[in-house]
């Protein structure tokens, strides 16, 4: 069985073509959006974060909106964006959509037959049948998370409507680890971005940078662990009847779907597994302000709020384990060229140093989308009047549910 999602986005485009295409359906009318205030920011967020390369430097992205908003407020068709590529205009004949002139110079093309261990190149031309590792990696490259989180950043305006917050920051770089906060701030992005890693330890910060210095002076890459947090949610989105509609199963492979990332946990995830099940569980209390929660409460939250594939009205806690980079600038890491199939060493193309803090903001594009695809899928509405009404009258039969159920 396939689920019908509520909400669906797609992207298109490569990372040196002319722009990012960026397409998510299913929103509601009625929703008060703006590109400026609401998509460019999180577009910009994307883009920060220490150890980033000079690409961060050459783009400056923007959302153009084609469809879907009109005065302000969305209609309820799809909602088209375009994310320009500054740098395209260094790219126009080797990105050109048209069939090379034959008196080109071949360089002008770009090609690269050195695919680099880690990235999609090789399982790209040989799934493909491509030669040349570009047909490849200009879509592969994580480039395409600007349109990811353009389609995010309209997710995240329909949550908030609702009091749902996401946010995120950065645990460890490298074997640098951060020390757990005793609480998550409630604005954890302003508070994180105080970080130039979007940690909240700030001693911990400063040797993630000195890492990232020392791997940059080496021509290595480092990865990291990133927490993504969302707050406000009601119990009782997801579902334990199907395996596809598990809200933890969702989740799991929505952040595993982003360039890198090669491990995800929730709530206490593999520390879960080491400790007995007395100091896993989080015991149920009652809580009379727990109005999104039944007036039920835990005393702890190991199981991240999530259990049997639904939301326990606690705060949602997933992590993602970002690989490092797989473009290296000195250390080259072996590898055949694809023309002759001669042993050489592994191509390299312009890259980050490091990139954890930026995925942390695609982590949470990817909690936000699917967060609205739930609260779609639980209290519908073609249009906010109707979503809001349904959403409150869910809270309303919660707060009157009372200690003895029905």
């Amino acid at each position: 069985m396939t689920l019908l999602r509520t909400l669906s986005f797609r992207t298109a485009g490569e990372s040196h073509g002319k722009a990012l295409t960026a397409l998510i359906e299913g929103i509601p009318a009625g929703l008060s959006l703006q590109m400026e205030r609401d998509v460019d920011p999180e577009l910009a967020r994307r883009q920060g974060g220490y150890g980033r390369g000079r690409r961060m430097q050459i783009e400056s992205d923007r959302a153009e909106l084609l469809s879907g908003v009109r005065l302000g407020e969305t209609l309820g068709s799809p909602i088209s964006m375009l994310v320009w590529n500054r740098d395209w205009e260094n790219w126009t004949t080797a990105m050109s959509p048209l069939p090379p002139d034959p008196e080109e110079n071949p360089k002008a093309l770009r090609p690269m037959y050195l695919p680099r261990p880690g990235h999609a190149d090789l399982v790209g031309v040989l799934k493909f049948d491509r030669r040349d590792t570009r047909d490849i990696l200009e879509r592969a490259s994580a480039r395409e998370t600007a349109a990811r989180v353009a389609c995010a950043a309209v997710a995240r305006r329909l949550l908030s409507e609702f009091g749902i917050r996401v946010g995120s920051y950065v645990r460890s770089i490298g074997d640098v680890e951060a020390r757990p906060p005793e609480a998550v701030p409630e604005d954890l992005n302003e508070v994180a971005y105080a970080s130039p890693v979007r940690t909240l330890d700030d001693e911990a910060g400063e040797r993630m940078m000195a890492a990232i210095d020392e791997a940059k002076e080496a021509g290595d890459t480092l990865g990291g662990i990133f927490e993504v947090v969302a707050t406000g949610l009601p119990v009782g989105l997801g579902s334990h009847v199907s395996w596809d509609r598990k809200l933890d199963g969702r989740l799991a492979g929505a952040m595993m779907s982003i360039q890198a990332i090669k491990g995800v946990e929730i709530g206490l995830g593999f520390e879960g597994a080491r400790r007995l099940g007395s100091r896993v569980h989080d015991p149920i209390v009652r809580d009379d302000v727990a109005d999104r929660a039944g007036g039920f409460a835990r005393s702890s939250n190991g199981a991240g709020g999530l259990e049997g594939g639904v939301t326990t009205g606690e705060p949602l806690v997933v992590r993602g384990a970002m690989k490092p980079i797989s473009t290296l600038l000195k250390r080259r890491l072996p590898s055949v060229d694809l023309r002759d199939g001669s042993v050489h060493e592994a191509a390299t193309e312009r890259s980050d140093v490091c990139a954890v803090p930026a995925a942390a903001v695609v982590g949470e594009a990817m909690v936000a989308l699917v967060l609205a695809d739930v609260l779609l899928e639980k209290f519908g509405g073609d249009s906010m009047t109707e979503l809001h009404r349904n959403f409150e009258g869910y809270l309303a039969y919660l707060s009157e549910r009372g200690w003895g159920g029905r």
